[in-house]
């Protein structure tokens, strides 16, 4: 959610809009962006439901201005998608549907999650990625989660590539790998901007682009 991977949202979507329509076609958004440091106060504190009616009135501006659906620019706060659907009469497109159907094409069974601690440890998208895509998910135990966790907060959100900070994802993924992941998902729209594709010997799911492609399939797929 803060600008470091929204701006990354928005440039995708208009790259892939681009590519799909060609000429100088971009794509037609409307876009609320929140001051982050609100946001993680609200997480840090445990203020979920007062989170979830930010978001939910949000959204419902959104729709009132003319959106066609939503899209929640961030792995964490699809844990109040819920409470957005219900305030909206458009859907909202859901990244953990998204990354699991990326997985999935991708013939893996066995994925690896790295993502806030809040991702990493709750029901929300770990469940949902179980219970309703049959995925077997594995996260980092600890001290590596809170150093994923620590990282992001600390530095990926701040606009802060660290050398180190990539080792110890690679380090931590390396335990996961060994554990039987066959892939990575960069559950946190963040993680893509320390970590690629190539860092890694298993397919990467960067969660930020999964769900861009989605949204744009979904705009331009009836258009």
């Amino acid at each position: 959610m803060s600008w470091e991977s929204s701006i990354e949202y928005e440039r995708t979507i208009n790259e892939l809009v681009r590519d799909r329509l060609g000429g100088v076609a971009s794509a037609d958004l409307l876009i609320r962006s929140f001051n982050f440091a609100d946001i993680e106060a609200l997480q840090e504190s445990g203020r979920w439901d007062e989170a979830g009616r930010v978001l939910a009135e949000a959204a419902a501006n959104l729709a009132a201005g003319g959106a066609h659906a939503i899209v929640i620019c961030t792995n964490t706060m699809h844990r109040l998608a819920d409470t957005v659907q219900a305030a909206v009469p458009i859907p909202v497109i859901h990244i953990a549907d998204a990354t699991a159907a990326a997985v999935k094409a991708a013939g893996v069974d066995v994925v690896a999650l790295l993502g806030t601690r809040y991702t990493m440890e709750q029901d929300f998208y770990v469940g949902r990625l179980r219970e309703r895509h049959g995925l077997t998910v594995l996260v980092p135990g600890e001290p590596g989660r809170t150093r994923v966790h620590e990282v992001i907060y600390g530095e990926l959100v701040r606009g802060v590539i660290n050398p180190d900070s990539k080792q110890a994802y690679l380090d931590v993924i390396g335990d996961l790998l060994d554990e039987g992941a066959q892939g990575v998902i960069a559950g946190c729209t963040e993680i893509e901007l320390l970590i690629g594709e190539d860092d890694l010997p298993v397919p990467m799911f960067p969660t930020a682009r999964i769900h861009a492609e989605a949204a744009v399939k979904f705009a331009l797929d009836d258009a």
